[in-house]
């Protein structure tokens, strides 16, 4: 896997592209690296929230569209980037109860659903009356998605792999609908999205980071 933006030896470009050639030889150490480093990146945001924005930013951009992703996938919240108390917010709600658990992909047919704690159908409840979470063998599944490459929103000049609920007629138009993920490949078996919030028919925010690594 290469980008052709990986052109210095230091940095967010130079530590990946070390990663990516431990991944050669050593695949499942060169994953467990690059999980530590988002995971660093996460534990970063809460003190110095706009370097730690400025480093998933380019790491995105280093990242390449997934290609046969299939299956379940465990999910880490990175970091929102809305406003300086909604986020401090969320951090103190994520790290008391986190309801996602990532994503699960079907490539045969380019679609798939997020995984859910079943502690999550509460809060569904409250704000989706109407929605109905689907049962797993662990937790839900719920809030269907379509999936494909095309430019990113907010990096025009790149490809990602578009995690897209809005033409799901069952998903919830309350904010669900009005998401856009953005999913790119860092090394094998690890992933970095954006999440961006529609607020007009063309016009996105991104409004936070998350990673996915396929489940054990």
């Amino acid at each position: 896997m290469t980008s052709d933006s990986v052109a210095t030896t230091g940095g967010a470009a130079g530590r990946l592209e070390r990663l990516r050639e431990t991944a050669k030889t050593r695949p499942v150490a060169s994953a467990e690296s690059a999980w530590a480093w988002i995971a660093e990146l996460a534990k970063r945001a809460k003190t110095d929230a706009a370097a730690a924005d400025a480093e998933c930013n380019e790491l995105f951009r280093l990242g390449v569209p997934p290609t046969g992703l299939d299956g379940p996938t465990d999910g880490m919240l990175v970091m929102t980037t809305t406003n300086p108390a909604m986020d401090a917010a969320v951090r103190a709600v994520a790290g008391l109860w986190m309801p996602w658990q990532g994503k699960r992909f079907h490539s045969d047919d380019a679609s798939g659903e997020n995984r859910m704690t079943k502690s999550s159908t509460v809060v569904s409840k409250l704000l989706w009356p109407l929605y109905s979470m689907r049962d797993a063998e662990q937790g839900k599944l719920a809030f269907d998605f379509q999936t494909y490459v095309e430019a990113g929103k907010d990096d025009p000049d790149r490809q990602v792999m578009v995690i897209d609920y809005a033409n799901i007629e069952k998903n919830p138009r309350l904010l669900i609908r009005s998401i856009r993920d953005e999913l790119v490949e860092l090394v094998d078996g690890v992933f970095f999205g954006k999440i961006l919030y529609r607020s007009g028919s063309e016009k996105y925010s991104n409004i936070g980071y998350f990673a996915l690594r396929m489940a054990g």
